[in-house]
């Protein structure tokens, strides 16, 4: 194939999985022009892709930021489309893109009417996760076994900066403490305590998180109840340097959140914790094992049906499900990573 278009915008955690199946098809088609509309955070952690070309997507500016995408990809066709998000603002931008192929996913999850707006539809995969509905866009376009590849050109500023907060010779934990939502986040000192814990044992301890006044709240807070020295990085840090930072820890402790999926993608030890989705859906893909599950019990009682019953994206509702992860089994997964 000669040219795609990828229409996945967010979330990081999600575009890190389109990045593995970017680069399964870069190594499929070498020459092949890959163009890919996504959001305004997201296209600053994938710049630097060679040969992918980004379209950024401002959904704060509504409709203008639709016609922006329409603008700078007037007059152009594309070979595919693969729709890779099942919201209806994202169907909506794909009516503007041209390409003799619409693909999208398959009819029992092509959520909010997705369906209405391509032409032909992936096979349900076999697998549960995201990633796994991602990699059979790859298998539709004819491209057997796709093996996911997560290789992400970095700034040396940005590894110089991570080797100097995560220097060698000192095993280390970054804890990244927020979801999106906050009823997703686990509380402040059950991580102070995971933060003692690790500090007693010699362990370098790194906070990090993004800017928002309830993320660097959470963050303080953290800090606040530790009775161990640790550094607190929430808000400080762009998502490159984070990239190489999640990639020279040790470990990583997170709930449902991007860079839980942005340190598990670089094959680093990360431990989930997850009460509200299914792990087995939407947790650290290459660290499943580690994960500390709440869902399927948080999910039966209010159902009264196994998750198995229950359709693919089924959440649990609750704003203190998180409460139901204790300290000591977070700490037990950290001990098999961080001491053997």
């Amino acid at each position: 194939m000669k040219s795609i278009c990828i229409l996945r915008l967010s979330a990081i955690g999600d575009v890190c999985h389109a990045l593995a199946l970017v680069n399964v098809i870069k190594g499929r088609w070498p020459d092949c022009v890959i163009t890919w509309v996504l959001g305004k955070a997201e296209a600053q952690l994938m710049a630097g892709l060679d040969g992918v070309e980004l379209v950024v997507f401002d959904k704060k500016a509504g409709y203008q930021g639709m016609k922006a995408v329409w603008q700078q990809l007037k007059g152009r066709r594309f070979e595919a489309l693969l729709h890779m998000q099942i919201a209806l603002r994202a169907s909506v931008l794909s009516l503007g893109i041209k390409a003799e192929r619409r693909i999208g996913f398959d009819r029992s999850r092509a959520g909010e009417g997705q369906w209405l707006f391509t032409r032909e539809s992936i096979a349900k995969p076999q697998g549960l996760h995201v990633l796994d509905n991602f990699l059979e866009f790859a298998r539709h376009l004819g491209i057997e076994d796709p093996k996911p590849n997560w290789s992400l050109p970095l700034p040396q500023a940005a590894k110089d900066q991570a080797a100097e907060l995560l220097p060698a010779g000192q095993p280390s934990l970054v804890i990244c403490h927020s979801a999106s939502k906050a009823q997703r986040s686990w509380l402040a000192d059950r991580y102070a305590e995971v933060a003692d814990w690790a500090a007693k044992e010699g362990i370098r301890v790194l906070l990090c998180g993004g800017p928002s006044p309830a993320e660097v709240a959470l963050g303080q807070a953290i800090e606040a109840a530790a009775d161990k020295p640790l550094v607190n990085l929430t808000g400080q840090t762009d998502l490159k340097t984070l990239w190489a930072l999640l990639g020279r820890a040790d470990a990583v402790l997170a709930p449902d959140t991007g860079p839980a999926h942005m340190a598990s993608s670089q094959f680093t030890p990360t431990v989930g914790l997850y009460a509200h989705s299914n792990p087995r859906r939407t947790g650290p893909y290459n660290h499943l094992q580690l994960v500390v599950n709440r869902y399927d019990a948080n999910i039966l009682a209010q159902t009264a049906k196994p998750w198995q019953q229950l359709p693919w994206g089924k959440r649990a509702k609750g704003d203190h499900l998180m409460a139901g992860i204790g300290v000591d089994e977070v700490i037990d997964r950290l001990k098999r990573i961080l001491l053997g």
